[in-house]
């Protein structure tokens, strides 16, 4: 009963750090609020279908640890206990940054465009919804290192 309440804390923990940030188009740190944005406009050349890697954080791999290194002190004893524990820690770590990074994941969209210079860019945002289409006139917003397509 303590693994599976140590399983699901670990399965809400990851949740919750996938949800942090969101990496869409609508998407904003509060530290934009209030900042110039630089906006050029352009039409929508194609969009693709692509996946963002999930979150890589030592949450979902010390969780694992934990949790796997719990599980295997429970198999035999002595020695037996102390070693099973030592590699439960190590698989569970293994198994909890795949989980993390697996539960994180999400999809998104390459938007290729061609400005009203003529430059072709690239952006690659998550997918909110918004179906962006080929010949379809969209707004680029630059901040720094931040870029987003919108409407």
């Amino acid at each position: 009963m303590r693994i599976l309440n140590l399983t699901i804390a670990l399965l809400a923990t990851v949740t919750l750090a996938g949800c942090a940030s969101g990496l869409g188009g609508g998407d904003y740190q509060r530290a934009e609020a209030r900042r110039v944005i630089s906006v050029r406009m352009g039409v929508v050349e194609s969009v693709r279908p692509v996946k963002l890697e999930g979150t890589k954080s030592p949450v979902g791999s010390l969780g694992g640890a934990a949790i796997g290194g719990i599980a295997g002190s429970t198999v035999g004893q002595g020695k037996g206990a102390a070693i099973a524990a030592v590699i439960g820690a190590v698989a569970g770590g293994l198994a909890g940054a795949a989980a993390e990074e697996g539960v994180t994941r999400k999809q998104g969209v390459e938007v290729t465009l061609k400005m009203d210079n003529g430059e072709l860019l690239a952006v690659t945002q998550e997918d909110g919804g918004e179906n962006f289409q080929p010949g379809e006139r969209v707004r680029l917003l630059q901040d720094g290192g931040t870029t987003r397509v919108t409407r």
